[in-house]
């Protein structure tokens, strides 16, 4: 039997292939030196920020070369979750899907042994997207017109849902209140997701949820959507009125998303997030959905996402003044 063995010429190509695979493998170890990227969603599944997590996921695992898991830690509206990255290893391995309610928010109603705007460092923001205003089908109000009637006719009677005290959809419940006299009970859950499913089953009549989470609802019987808290009308939305149409005044909302680091993660760990986190957002498939689910283009660095963020804690401090909220 002949035994041929590959010539001189031919073992360099098969050694060259080998390495072409091997070393690409390992100058993105050196660049990204995680095993696994954590993203902490600090809600229950199948609310906005779940949604979100899981929708760059796959893109950022892509392109930094390691798994990504979404790792959902609820409780304490968004607390326990922002609390757990930020006293996670500062390495780049373990980030945060924060929201306006853990960044911005919270630190006016809790006693925060933590400050997100000081010991959290922004990657990037990923999207921002107004909030409707949504009752029960059951409930005979068909306007908001119709709803606040109600709601004055019968003190304390009707009650609404939020994903938890202090987040916006419970500010903004507190608003309608105050803007129009009326009284509704105030019902925290532990998540957005919960509050919709207790909405869709008729516990609770009322509720305010992002155009992202209630986007796959829109066409169930069971609900009725009254009016959106963007300034102008939605698009894909062309029949639902903005609730300044709706006979109130300066009620133009978003919230806004965006992935962060512990404060003290390296800067170029923080780059190269950033880096691979704008490659997501502007990937078409992404930016499709992001359109779909209501969201603005909110693709920026990191220097970007913390100016925005800068601009928005008084704002939304003031939110909290004028609602007269308080932690139920």
């Amino acid at each position: 039997m002949n035994i041929r063995f590959p010539s001189r010429t031919a073992s360099i190509r098969l050694l060259a292939a080998a390495f072409a695979v091997v070393i690409p493998v390992a100058n993105a170890a050196d660049a990204f030196p995680c095993q696994v990227l954590k993203i902490v969603s600090p809600y229950p599944a199948g609310g906005t920020t779940d949604i979100l997590a899981r929708l760059i996921a796959p893109g950022l695992g892509k392109g930094l070369g390691v798994p990504v898991i979404v790792d959902n830690k609820a409780g304490a509206s968004s607390n326990i979750g922002t609390e757990s990255v930020i006293r996670s290893s500062p390495d780049g391995c373990t980030a945060l899907l924060g929201n306006n309610t853990g960044i911005a928010i919270n630190r006016n109603l809790y006693p925060l042994k933590v400050d997100p705007t000081r010991d959290l460092t922004a990657v990037g923001l990923v999207a921002s997207t107004p909030l409707l205003l949504y009752v029960n089908a059951e409930l005979p109000a068909k306007s908001v017109a119709e709803l606040v009637d109600l709601l004055k006719k019968s003190p304390g009677k009707y009650s609404y849902a939020s994903g938890g005290s202090g987040s916006p959809q419970h500010l903004l419940g507190e608003m309608i209140k105050m803007q129009k006299s009326v009284s509704m009970v105030h019902i925290p859950y532990r998540g957005q997701g919960p509050a919709l499913q207790d909405v869709l089953g008729g516990t609770v009549p009322i509720a305010f949820e992002t155009v992202t989470a209630l986007t796959p609802q829109l066409k169930s019987p069971r609900i009725r959507v009254l009016a959106i808290t963007s300034a102008q009308r939605f698009a894909k939305l062309p029949d639902v009125p903005t609730m300044n149409e709706s006979g109130f005044k300066d009620f133009a909302f978003e919230n806004w998303y965006g992935l962060f680091v512990p404060a003290k993660t390296p800067p170029s760990q923080v780059e190269r997030l950033s880096q691979e986190l704008q490659k997501v957002l502007k990937s078409p498939d992404v930016t499709a959905k992001l359109a779909d689910l209501g969201s603005r283009d909110v693709v920026g660095t990191s220097d970007q996402a913390s100016r925005f963020i800068a601009k928005e804690v008084p704002q939304w401090e003031a939110v909290v003044k004028r609602s007269g909220a308080t932690v139920d």
